[in-house]
């Protein structure tokens, strides 16, 4: 019972692990806040619109509604005194007196000097309107290769809504065909953000990005990609990552951190012994032996998949893996 218990949450867990966007009663439409988007029913969630809006651009207006299209996948854990695991409560107290602060008491400031704060309430929030408030504002197309994929950092669904199909469909064609991405303006959370709309598959995406100022500059790195390789070096390096190259399939990459902690819980939970697994620290790369590391790397990597195709059918090879041991070859010799 416990251990399906376990199941259950990571289940509701996953799905209501990430923190999205959605509208807090009383905020003005189209703002942006953080809390969960699901509806729990039973053992079910379903996503329901973070906010909805419009995309403009000219004198385009497209009503859209905004989904997450990310969920973060974590494990979290309470605090508990020791003793009895009674779960810790946090309190807000002031520094002046270490009372504790009722809510309604509560006020946003801003440290102007060390000890000095000018106090925000609610209204004067309000005062800041901007074009991006209420909507997705595009002031630009650009080419989404002059982009530094540095800047985006969280994506987000865009459904056309009522009355806006013709013209998303026409936006989300016109940006397929040209290879370029609106650059747009939002509010979220009281804060505005650069954005990006992509077409992906047959749907838009809203994208976070950071401004310039926010993009940290290399000049604070030591050392980097200047140091001087030999053609030996270079080949090998080359005939390695083409040993080890293959096609995209996002499944297969897992979070085993994640797992492994979960089935320590589940043994922990039947009160089982767990077995202390030491792992290997791996060697450091010795800068004279590179090839060598190099050579062996390559071969463990050739000697696996040899294993992996004698687990296969056979069949005629590909053009393409050939190319790939002749590429190999080359760089041997």
């Amino acid at each position: 019972m416990l251990l399906a218990n376990i199941r259950r949450f990571q289940e509701v867990a996953r799905q209501f692990g990430a923190r999205p966007l959605h509208r807090r009663p009383g905020k003005p439409p189209g703002r942006l806040t953080h809390p969960c988007c699901c509806v729990k029913k039973g053992l079910e969630t379903h996503m329901r619109p973070i906010w909805k809006g419009s995309i403009s651009f000219g004198l385009v207006y497209i009503p859209v509604a905004v989904y997450s299209a990310t969920r973060e996948e974590k494990i979290s854990f309470r605090q508990l005194r020791s003793s009895d695991l009674s779960p810790i409560r946090y309190k807000k107290v002031a520094e002046a007196d270490s009372k504790e602060v009722p809510a309604d008491q509560i006020v946003k400031g801003f440290e102007y000097e060390r000890g000095r704060y000018v106090v925000l309430k609610d209204k004067d929030f309000e005062k800041v309107r901007i074009e991006s408030t209420h909507s997705i504002d595009i002031t630009d197309f650009v080419g989404l290769e002059q982009v530094d994929p540095k800047f985006f950092y969280r994506p987000y669904f865009l459904e056309p809504q009522k009355g806006g199909e013709k013209a998303y469909a026409v936006l989300h064609k016109a940006l397929s065909g040209t290879g370029k991405i609106g650059i747009a303006k939002v509010v979220i959370s009281n804060r505005e953000h650069l954005a990006a709309v992509k077409p992906d598959g047959l749907f838009l995406i809203l994208e976070l990005m950071h401004f310039a100022s926010e993009i940290l500059s290399t000049e604070v790195l030591k050392n980097g990609s200047a140091t001087a390789v030999t053609d030996k070096e270079l080949k090998m390096a080359q005939a390695l990552v083409e040993s080890m190259s293959d096609s995209w399939e996002p499944e297969k990459y897992r979070d085993e951190y994640r797992t492994a902690l979960m089935e320590i819980i589940e043994q922990k939970a039947q009160h089982k012994e767990i077995a202390t697994k030491a792992p290997a620290a791996p060697a450091p790369t010795n800068v004279v032996d590179l090839v060598k590391v190099l050579q062996e790397s390559l071969n463990r990597t050739e000697s696996l998949r040899q294993k992996r195709s004698a687990a296969r059918p056979t069949g005629r090879r590909s053009t393409s893996a050939l190319v790939k041991q002749r590429r190999r070859a080359g760089a041997l010799g």
